[in-house]
């Protein structure tokens, strides 16, 4: 296969797939999964986008009041549409300039470089919905929002975020029980569903 050849086969390939992507964000139908009572979305906000997040929880082995322990310090993650081997968007952990720099957990979508720190207004551990051996399922809130640096703003509309159908990323059971062990890190895999959340009435 010749390079104009293959250039024009990756060309057919994105613009297959791109159409997709885009339904996905905007506008294409969502099926939002039962959630627990206490992390059902205001009234008035509609699911506007939905990924599955491949990544690692981040535990550090830390001093606490008996001892040490594992302490959560953040997230690292890739986002994917639904059926699209596309990245939409990052997660991590970094300062919010709403907060004054406060750290909260961010989501910045890999095109137009918008972003929203989220803040957790309730978990949820109730087994009938959350796997053994995964993180709680969580309902969060938009802290604050940016739009990208050319004027994206995709992110930017999300009052709310779905953590759900959560896979791992639970601290380990070992590995942080003595003084010589402080400072280690735990990448722990996990993988989940984040649906994001706009107000209703905004395009």
């Amino acid at each position: 296969m010749t390079h104009r050849s293959l250039f024009a086969s990756v060309v057919v390939v994105l613009a297959l797939a791109l159409p997709v992507a885009v339904s996905a964000q905007h506008g294409g139908p969502i099926e939002v999964p039962d959630v627990p009572a206490n992390l059902t979305i205001p009234e008035g906000n509609v699911a506007y986008l939905q990924t599955r997040a491949y990544g690692t929880q981040n535990y550090m082995c830390l001093p606490n009041a008996t001892g040490v322990a594992w302490k959560f310090v953040g997230p690292q993650a890739t986002l994917y549409p639904p059926a699209v081997p596309l990245q939409i968007a990052t997660h991590f952990l970094s300062p919010n300039p709403e907060e004054q720099g406060t750290p909260r957990p961010t989501w910045q979508h890999s095109q137009d470089g918008s972003a929203v720190w989220g803040r957790v207004v309730q978990p949820s551990t109730d087994s009938n919905y959350v796997a053994p051996g995964a993180i709680p399922w969580l309902k969060l809130e938009a802290a604050g929002v940016a739009d990208g640096p050319t004027g994206g703003a995709l992110l930017a509309r999300t009052t709310f975020i779905h953590r759900v159908n959560t896979q791992g990323g639970v601290a380990p059971a070992t590995g942080c029980s003595d003084a010589a062990q402080i400072g280690t890190l735990a990448l722990v895999p996990y993988s989940t569903d984040y649906f994001f959340y706009r107000a209703s009435n905004q395009p």
